[in-house]
């Protein structure tokens, strides 16, 4: 007879929530998972972020294999979420979005973007560089060590989720 394991996801609730979007307002960078066109397996690399609210904000160059894989697939992965100075990185928090990359208003996020990421200055208006949204449709939360949840986009906006 099999052993049945207990399921590892916890039911989410409001301290998860509040978790997940701390880690959302606070994250600068992120590690962004596309489909490489040529492939069709995994890339990652590293990018600039802000949380809007409701979405991730990308800057991207045309240049950039992900910006090329994002175009030909808009589905895509965000992980935020960095180790402490201290412990082991693997217990710290850190969440996945699972979601869709679509065109955004550069020139509208601008004074947002650069709030956040002062140096973009330097490139943010080169005419290769384009903003994208990371629209959400499911997440991953890893609270640390035996706190495992998922989460839906309503879950990562203010006010959302269930109370």
């Amino acid at each position: 007879m099999a052993e049945t394991r207990p399921d590892p996801i916890r039911p989410t609730d409001a301290e998860a929530r509040n978790l997940a979007r701390r880690l959302l307002n606070d994250s600068r960078h992120g590690a962004l998972g596309v489909l490489d066109p040529e492939s069709g397996g995994p890339f990652v690399s590293r990018v600039a972020t802000a949380w809007e609210g409701r979405a991730a904000l990308i800057l991207v160059s045309a240049l950039s294999h992900h910006s090329r894989a994002l175009m030909a697939d808009p589905r895509c992965s965000l992980l935020v979420g960095e180790p402490g100075p201290k412990g082991d990185p693997l217990t710290h928090p850190r969440l996945t979005i699972l979601g869709r990359a679509e065109p955004a208003d550069k020139a509208g996020w601008r004074d947002f973007w650069l709030s956040r990421h002062p140096k973009a200055a330097l490139y943010f208006d080169f005419a290769d560089f384009a903003m994208l949204r990371l629209l959400p449709v499911a997440a991953h939360l890893n609270g640390g060590f035996g706190r495992a949840y998922r989460l839906m986009p309503a879950d990562l906006t203010e006010g959302g989720g269930a109370a």
